[in-house]
């Protein structure tokens, strides 16, 4: 127990840094991660919740080599990789450079998602472009119980995917669910979607809603704590992802992406500003140098971007 009357500074969270202690370069990295082995990796990762690698000279010959050892299970980047895929690596597309991307945990709005991140500085910004992590434990806990208890059945998520056509109207805005599902069969559409157990409905005007719930919290796999994990700020056109300029266009039921609590019923403008503002406020920035390489714990720690200038070229892996 503190003393009476002493103050008790608790420092903020930031990543553990690694940093070269022998003959350095990738060679060491990799070395000193082979003796860790993959149970050590594990525990070290939920306890610390993300890993930063500075100074080992990662290039993106040597990149797949350590990665070999902190994802040697790794998937693809997602559906639809921007900017190529080699060995389950993918080069973000760094686009509207003068934006925020707020923090969200990856694929955290689907059935699946990865466990674990992998992000490598190819080229470093000239200015700005810190990733921003915001621990999931410490935003739930911000949050009114009331609202956890709300959102304990979880969130569902609505998209509408229109035809292909008559862009100059609301049912053109969005991607098209030829686009989306790769095929203009609407035969083929159904059969995809009855193997994902999401909900879908075909519209009059030819577009097709589509709708799951997923969870809003997590439990994390080996710490046991839960931690806030959905993009509710993101999908809600109260909230402060991409979705906001489209909220202004349209009427609600056509917005092309939008996010209820479970059971359909509205979540109000103003309890998705205060999970924005009681999240955000805890946001870790971690600069960039070329190089430099961060593992972090999906479910722990949602991730985001600051704005920057130049060129910022930032790779990315992930494992289940």
């Amino acid at each position: 127990m503190p003393e009476k009357g002493r103050v008790v500074i608790v420092e903020p969270w930031t990543p553990l840094e690694i940093d070269p202690e022998g003959i350095g370069g990738p060679e060491e990295l990799v070395q000193r991660l082979a003796e860790w082995g993959p149970q050590e990796l594990t525990h070290v990762l939920a306890e610390e919740k993300a890993l930063m690698f500075r100074g080992f000279d990662v290039t993106p010959e040597t990149l797949a080599d350590v990665l070999d050892l902190l994802l040697p299970s790794r998937c693809g980047p997602g559906p639809r990789p921007r900017d190529g895929v080699t060995g389950g690596i993918c080069r973000v597309a760094e686009e509207r450079p003068e934006t925020t991307v707020w923090p969200y945990h990856k694929m955290s709005a689907t059935h699946a998602w990865p466990t674990r991140l992998a992000m490598y500085c190819d080229t470093a910004p000239l200015t700005g472009g810190a990733s921003m992590l915001v621990d999931g434990e410490a935003w739930l806990g911000a949050l009114d119980p009331v609202l956890r208890e709300r959102l304990a059945p979880g969130v569902r998520y609505i998209r509408h995917l229109h035809d292909g056509s008559d862009f100059g109207s609301g049912s053109g805005v969005g991607e098209s669910w030829q686009s989306a599902f790769g095929t203009d069969r609407r035969e083929q559409v159904e059969l995809l979607l009855d193997g994902t157990g999401d909900a879908w409905v075909w519209m009059a005007d030819g577009r097709i809603q589509v709708s799951r719930t997923c969870p809003a919290t997590l439990t994390h796999p080996v710490t046991g704590a839960e931690v806030w994990f959905n993009q509710i700020h993101r999908w809600h056109p109260a909230g402060c992802g991409p979705r906001d300029a489209l909220s202004r266009m349209l009427p609600e039921d056509q917005l092309p992406w939008n996010v209820t609590f479970a059971d359909g019923s509205p979540i109000p403008d103003h309890v998705v500003s205060e999970i924005c503002r009681r999240g955000f406020a805890t946001a870790v920035d971690i600069p960039w140098n070329q190089g430099d390489l961060m593992l972090l714990d999906n479910v722990s720690l949602a991730h985001g971007r600051r704005s920057f200038t130049g060129t910022r070229r930032i790779c990315v892996a992930m494992s289940n």
